[in-house]
């Protein structure tokens, strides 16, 4: 894999967490719907700790044990999901830095990408509103058809799409699914510690590099 030091063709980012603070409104939704049916409710710093495995398994470790059945699961799945289709966009808001490291993507004519675990439906959203305006090539949210992260899958698609090894594309994520996903696609793990896990998970799932704020990428892209 190349040195931090070379230029790197396209970047791929996670999205919640990394570009898009979206904690506030995944966990009203979730908070809602688990008061709503008397089940306990979540902290937002606990709620950081749980999302980034996509919204089905966030609601199976919200829930306890004793509710982890699919008759549970799924009803309780669809309820946040609506709920979420109603409230994604209410608090939720790029990182501060974020516009001027897609500036300067954009002034390098390097090719970016989103692949997140979220539902597809809603990182498009996201992207189309919350970050709308920059244009990225390609946005991947979670699909039935193409496995969740950290399985490679996803990030290998977007390589083939994009035309470029994997080599060649730096990865931007804030959690250890994302290090996981970048490492066995061959790619560039940059764990940024602004998001929702602490710098020792980054490095314990393969992180090459930390990066406290989105400015201190900009170096990395330079040609």
């Amino acid at each position: 894999m190349q040195s931090d030091t070379m230029p790197f063709s396209a970047v791929v980012f996670d999205m919640d967490g990394t570009l898009l603070d979206t904690i506030e409104d995944i966990s009203f939704c979730l908070n809602s719907v688990l008061d709503q049916h008397g089940y306990p409710t979540h902290s937002l710093d606990i709620c950081r700790q749980m999302v980034g495995f996509g919204m089905r398994k966030l609601v199976r470790q919200a829930l306890p044990e004793k509710a982890h059945d699919e008759a549970i699961t799924e009803p309780l799945l669809k309820e946040m999901q609506a709920c979420y289709a109603e409230h994604w966009n209410e608090r939720s808001r790029p990182y501060d830095g974020m516009d001027t490291l897609l500036n300067a993507i954009d002034r390098l004519s390097l090719k970016k990408a989103i692949l997140s675990n979220k539902p597809d439906r809603f990182t498009r959203q996201c992207a189309d509103e919350l970050l709308a305006p920059w244009s990225f090539d390609i946005v991947m949210g979670f699909r039935e058809t193409i496995p969740a992260k950290p399985d490679p899958q996803g990030a290998l698609m977007i390589a083939d799409q994009l035309g470029m090894p994997p080599a060649s594309i730096l990865y931007v994520g804030d959690s250890g699914v994302d290090m996981q996903t970048a490492v066995a696609a061959g790619m560039y793990p940059l764990g940024v510690t602004w998001g929702y896990r602490p710098a020792e998970d980054l490095i314990a799932t393969g992180a090459r590099k930390l990066v406290s704020t989105p400015e201190e990428i900009i170096p990395l892209l330079s040609r």
